[in-house]
C-alpha cells in the first residue's frame, strides 16, 4: 500500500533554507511545519504553511535593508 502526504514543496538556495530550518526549529514541536528536508536546497512542508513563511521572508527582508538616511 502507498502512503502519500500532500504537502508544499519549497526550492530555495542555501541561506535561504537556512533560514527557514531555523524559523521552523524556533516553534513548538506540535507546530512545526517540515515534513522532509531532500537536500541542502530543497524541502517538503505541510502545504498550509505557505503564507507564513512568505510573511517571515518579508519581515526578515525588511529588517535587513538598508535604507540611506535623507
Amino acid at each position: 500500500m502507498v502512503n502519500a502526504t500532500k504537502g508544499l514543496f519549497i526550492s530555495c538556495d542555501v541561506p535561504m533554507a537556512q533560514f527557514i530550518v531555523s524559523f521552523n526549529a524556533s516553534l513548538p514541536a506540535s507546530q512545526r511545519f517540515i515534513l522532509h528536508m531532500l537536500d541542502s536546497t530543497h524541502m517538503f512542508v505541510q502545504p498550509h504553511v505557505a503564507e507564513m513563511i512568505r510573511s517571515r521572508i518579508s519581515e526578515f527582508r525588511d529588517q535587513n535593508t538598508y535604507d540611506k538616511p535623507s
